[in-house]
């Protein structure tokens, strides 16, 4: 399996939707993800061995959405995801506010996670 879908299975027993770069405005709150960059995390002989996989969760809600959030912050972290960054904003064009954690990943090269 891929990083994408231990991150879904990571997040969907949450109760909310999830969707890789996609934004759910038919309910009131709803997950998105990204992996916004992949890169070598060790390499021998010149060949990769680990690679660090980049994650960028979006929370978006029209409540209050403390909970989920550290809900997401544990479950991500029992995954085995190093949270990087954390930001809040309100966005304008959807009319929520929205919560964004990175995360990152790291894999061996052909494991599985």
């Amino acid at each position: 399996m891929s990083v994408d879908k231990l991150l879904i299975d990571t997040l969907e027993p949450l109760g909310y939707p999830v969707g890789k770069a996609k934004y759910n405005q038919a309910v009131d709150t709803y997950i998105a993800f990204v992996e916004y960059n992949q890169a070598p995390r060790i390499n021998a002989d010149d060949q990769e061995i680990v690679t660090k996989h980049f994650y960028q969760v979006d929370v978006f809600s029209n409540k209050n959405y403390n909970q989920l959030v550290k809900d997401i912050k544990s479950a991500m972290k029992q995954a085995g995801f190093s949270r990087m960054f954390e930001s809040e904003t309100y966005d304008e064009d959807l009319k929520k506010y929205r919560k964004i954690i990175r995360f990152n990943y790291e894999n061996k090269i052909g494991e599985e996670y």
